[in-house]
């Protein structure tokens, strides 16, 4: 762990005040919900030991020159054993503006970093209601931090380009 640090600090992602840059948040909803109990009520006569699974994935599409809609989903599974007690996904979306971040990396690091964690505790609020909607004891997520994920993102890329280039031509030859 210690040896990632400076990686992390090197590619610290840009800070948002200085000349014009802007990332303004114009609207956020909850685009999509669902939630699944599958073996309910049988499943409450149980003792609640659960193994609880949390997946978080990130979509963003450009409406336009600077504007953005940002689709956070996250999925959390609830299982007791073999057996699924519940699955809750959220798609928790907002519409940014981001604008004059010269360098598309920049403007990617927002994206993926900065804007979802805006995003996250609305998604956070909804998870825990439907949990407890659904009959479940009360669920709380923790905190992500997005731009340590984007940075492990880029720093995984960054090696798997690496190794491909170090395998290069005589990887290439040898599939010939």
């Amino acid at each position: 762990m210690a040896a990632d640090t400076p990686v992390a600090t090197q590619n610290a992602l840009p800070p948002l005040t200085g000349s014009s840059r802007q990332v303004l948040l114009q609207k956020f909803y909850l685009r999509d919900a669902s939630v699944e109990a599958p073996l309910a009520p049988q499943i409450f006569s149980r003792p609640w030991q659960p193994q609880v699974d949390v997946n978080v994935a990130t979509n963003v599409q450009a409406l336009g020159e600077d504007q953005f809609h940002l689709t956070l989903t996250v999925t959390v599974t609830a299982k007791l054993g073999n057996d699924v007690a519940f699955l809750i996904e959220v798609q928790q979306a907002g519409v940014f503006i981001v604008r004059d971040f010269p360098e598309e990396a920049e403007r990617a690091a927002v994206l993926a970093g900065y804007c979802p964690s805006l995003l996250f505790p609305f998604a956070r609020e909804a998870i825990s209601d439907f949990v407890q909607k659904a009959g479940f004891p009360q669920l709380l997520l923790q905190p992500i931090n997005f731009e340590a994920l984007y940075l492990e993102h880029l720093n995984r890329a960054r090696s798997a380009a690496a190794a491909g280039e170090a395998a290069g031509p005589a990887a290439t030859d040898a599939t010939h």
